[in-house]
């Protein structure tokens, strides 16, 4: 059975709101693996970025939490509830989100090829970042590294993605994963 976008959402969400939970105040600024980011920024990306695309892309408004400066565990809890909320209600299913650079695709598609596969990657980010448990599922990574691979021209035309990391061909799914989107394990 394939799980639907809210079951995934509500699956790699929590595990990321584990990450958030368990990081220490005096860990928030710690650097994260991103160029430039402290574990902070990491929550901020996923906290800051997703309402401008939902917004101008279908027209959806998440209710606004407190700040990921003053409270970043309930900035996170915030919104990520929003977008579960958003996932959960069954008039989602007939909206349609419209980007130049993605065409149109159903809202529900979109949150989880985006935004889900996004907290996926970053929930690696925050935990090496704060000294937690780095683990990411192994058939997640699976999914995601192989629906990545033949988009890699793409994908680093982006410039969200750094350059590919070499790894030993016999490294775990994870750390593969982890070395094509640019990060070193």
């Amino acid at each position: 059975m394939t799980s639907t976008a809210a079951d995934e959402h509500r699956t790699v969400a929590s595990v990321f709101t584990d990450r958030v939970r368990g990081t220490k105040p005096e860990a928030w600024e710690n650097p994260a693996p991103c160029e430039g980011w402290t574990a902070r920024d990491v929550v901020r990306h996923l906290v800051e970025w997703f309402p401008a695309f939902l917004k101008s892309g279908a027209g959806v408004e998440l209710p606004q939490g407190p700040s990921v400066d003053e409270d970043p565990v309930a900035a996170w809890a915030a919104h990520c509830a929003a977008v579960q909320a958003l996932l959960d209600d069954p008039a989602t299913a007939d909206k349609v989100l419209s980007n130049p650079h993605i065409g149109e695709l159903p809202l529900d598609q979109a949150v989880d090829r985006f935004y889900t596969c996004d907290v996926f990657l970053h929930t690696w980010d925050l935990a090496r970042a704060t000294g937690q448990n780095e683990r990411l599922d192994p058939a997640k990574c699976t999914q995601m590294l192989e629906g990545m691979l033949p988009l890699d021209d793409v994908l680093r035309a982006s410039g969200q993605y750094g350059p590919r990391v070499e790894v030993p061909e016999s490294a775990d799914v994870q750390t593969r994963l982890l070395a094509f989107i640019g990060r070193t394990p």
